[in-house]
Formats: structure tokens, C-alpha cells, sequence
């Protein structure tokens, strides 16, 4: 019995890393990929960061670069109450998660995870522009982290800290 497809496309990577601005310049400088913006997130411009069912406050820079047909996303995690901490300290940087889309939209996906018993990692909100997101764990069945976002019509982006190569101020 073929199985009606659960997602439609890989809209991100995204990719741990120690370092956000070194990474950037590699990304860039070394291997063409960019041009970069990072956002830097803090609790001041999130809300309802919920990790493993406990609300946390936490900071986090994030890159966001479009290319290789894909959006790439770089996170350094600040604070170490996190997932992407927790990875970082376990296996390095590398590979987080998968952003995936789905016609079926946001709330029948995450249902339809949760009745196979799938568990959110994070769910969160940004209060910049109203998006919503939460990560899944699928590690057990596909081996990755998916992640599913709700973002609104008119969602605006906070504005990026600091842009590369444009701005090519020391970090």
C-alpha cells in the first residue's frame, strides 16, 4: 500500500556551529556560499520557547544564507539551557535538523506526528512577526530532527545584526 507523501519539500538545513561569524566567513570566503544575514535571537524578541515540555528563556545567533537551491541556516546557541546546546556538546557542530514543508499545513502535520508518537523537541514562537515552529524528533524513524513552521502571511523578520560579506566588521 503506497503511502500518501507526509511532507512536500526540504525548505532548510540547518547547522549547529561554535562559532557563527568564523562559519560565515568559511561558508563564504572558502566555498562561494553566501551572501549571509544573522539575527540574533534573545528573550526579549521570542516568546513561548518551550523545551521538552519547560519554558525556557534563551539566546542564540542564527545565519541565514540562500543558496544551493536551498535556505542554509547556521545557529550558534548562547545559552546552554538549549537543543542546539545539547547537540553541540554531544556531537560538535553538524547536521540539526531538516526544515520540511507540507500542503497538509502546520497543525495536520504536527498532529499527525504526535499520534505516532513523535516528540517535540522545541516549540516557539517569534515575536517579531508571529511565526510559529516546533522540532520533532523522527531521529528513531528517519534519523533526523524535522522541523515544521507556521509562519504568517505578513511575517516580518527581525532585523539582522550583521551581514557578509557586506559588512565586514570584525566579530
Amino acid at each position: 500500500m503506497k503511502q500518501t507523501a507526509v511532507f512536500d519539500e526540504i525548505t532548510q538545513v540547518s547547522i549547529i556551529v561554535d562559532d557563527i561569524f568564523a562559519s560565515i566567513r568559511k561558508y563564504n570566503d572558502l566555498y562561494g556560499i553566501g551572501p549571509w544575514i544573522v539575527l540574533h535571537f534573545t528573550p526579549e524578541n521570542t516568546g513561548s520557547m518551550v523545551v521538552r515540555g519547560k519554558t525556557e528563556e534563551f539566546e542564540m545567533y542564527l545565519g541565514l544564507c540562500e543558496s544551493l537551491n536551498i535556505q542554509l541556516e547556521l545557529i550558534q546557541p548562547v545559552s546552554r539551557n538549549t537543543t542546539y546546546f545539547e547537540y553541540l556538546d554531544a556531537h560538535g557542530p553538524g547536521i540539526h535538523h531538516f526544515c520540511l514543508s507540507s500542503k497538509e499545513g502546520y497543525a495536520s502535520v504536527l498532529e499527525k506526528l504526535k499520534e505516532r508518537g513523535h516528540a517535540e523537541r522545541l516549540l516557539g514562537a517569534l515575536d517579531s512577526g508571529g511565526m510559529e515552529f516546533t522540532y520533532v524528533d523522527l531521529t528513531d524513524d528517519l534519523g533526523f530532527i524535522a522541523e515544521l513552521v507556521n509562519p504568517p502571511a505578513d511575517f516580518i523578520s527581525p532585523p539582522p545584526v550583521w551581514q557578509y560579506p557586506e559588512d565586514e566588521t570584525e566579530r
